[in-house]
């Protein structure tokens, strides 16, 4: 490996994952988080537990014991100038927080070369699929006014299919991985920031943990635009049916309580996507997606924050639906999960309110 990239993850949690990817690989990381995730992370690293095909049990990884150099900083303490790349990791809704919202800006600006890992994809990434009217999906955003200063040919978007969590009762610094998959990154605009991804992907794969041991989540970069929408069946099949009248449930009840009709509702994204311009091989078959989701047995992170009474979640539920609407499509259990999401997002506003 010759060049040492310098990589600002914006959100700790999930950005601990692909922070870990890069440490590995030899390249550096700066995870932008609170301050009691600052304190821990400087004073402890982080710790990364992942199973491995052929092993019994976890294996964790501490960053510690990585080629690459780990800090984590404030927002206010970081100059997105002195980066290669920038990865958004955060929630969505965070990206309007003080401080966040400031930093997110400096990164437009700058124009360095961004890359989401968000379910929810920023709206300058949108831009990129020809035919889209990004104008009228601004009200799926919590706050669509922060994007605004985004060059779409600075922005990319990965697949995020790996699934993680932190465990409740381990440490800040502590994250879990459930589902072992690998990042799909479409290219960027620009030749040169395309080769720097694609040089990351082949050190990824080049590493190895203790010497002899090849970690799972790669990343994969990819030509086509539309390989990182390949999760929006996922999400609406899997993560928002987690939301039902009566509370949430695990990933794997959502799928797997009416199989018939989770094929329906996946294979019905599929096509809004394949409409959009995607070729089938650019996505995941139904199959494939469902036996994974055997092993997902808690509710999404989306489905957790609703019914832990949070004011705004990422809403992909109403960004599909949305998109639909401009190809002239619909789908009633879609429609469903919609209605029921905005329901309890006005339940949580209320509560916010009075509170």
């Amino acid at each position: 490996m010759s060049t040492v990239y310098r990589t600002l993850i914006l959100g700790a949690s999930y950005g601990s994952l692909l922070a870990t990817k890069l440490l590995l690989a030899g390249h550096d990381a700066t995870l932008v988080c609170l301050p009691n995730e600052v304190e821990a992370i400087n004073a402890r690293g982080i710790r990364v537990r992942m199973p491995i095909k052929g092993r019994d049990g976890l294996l964790e990884v501490d960053s510690r014991t990585l080629p690459g150099t780990l800090r984590a900083a404030g927002p206010s303490e970081v100059d997105p100038a002195d980066f290669d790349l920038v990865a958004l990791a955060m929630q969505e809704p965070q990206y309007r927080s003080a401080g966040v919202r400031e930093l997110l800006d400096r990164v437009a600006t700058t124009r360095v070369p961004c890359m989401s890992i968000m379910n929810m994809p920023p709206l300058p990434y949108l831009a990129r699929i020809p035919g889209l009217d990004t104008s009228l999906l601004h009200d799926c955003y919590t706050d669509a006014a922060v994007w605004s200063s985004f060059d779409p040919a600075t922005m990319t978007l990965c697949s995020p299919d790996p699934q993680a969590f932190r465990p409740p009762d381990e440490e800040i610094n502590v994250l879990q991985v459930t589902l072992p998959t690998n990042f799909k990154a479409a290219r960027f605009d620009d030749d040169g920031h395309t080769a720097m991804l694609r040089t990351l992907q082949a050190d990824i794969e080049a590493s190895r943990f203790a010497s002899d041991v090849e970690l799972p989540v790669k990343l994969k970069v990819h030509d086509s635009v539309f390989v990182p929408l390949a999760k929006w069946a996922m999400l609406i099949t899997g993560n928002y049916r987690c939301v039902t009248a009566s509370g949430p449930r695990a990933i794997r009840e959502a799928v797997w309580d009416d199989p018939d009709q989770s094929r329906a509702v996946y294979d019905w994204v599929r096509s809004l996507c394949v409409d959009l311009g995607a070729v089938p091989e650019d996505l995941v078959p139904f199959e494939k997606y469902a036996s994974a989701a055997q092993g997902l047995t808690r509710p999404s992170s989306a489905a957790r924050a609703l019914f832990a009474g949070a004011p705004n979640i990422e809403r992909v539920d109403k960004l599909v639906q949305g998109i639909a609407a401009q190809r002239g499509m619909r789908n009633a259990v879609l429609d469903e999960t919609v209605e029921l999401v905005d329901l309890q997002l006005a339940v949580n506003r209320a509560q916010t309110a009075v509170a």
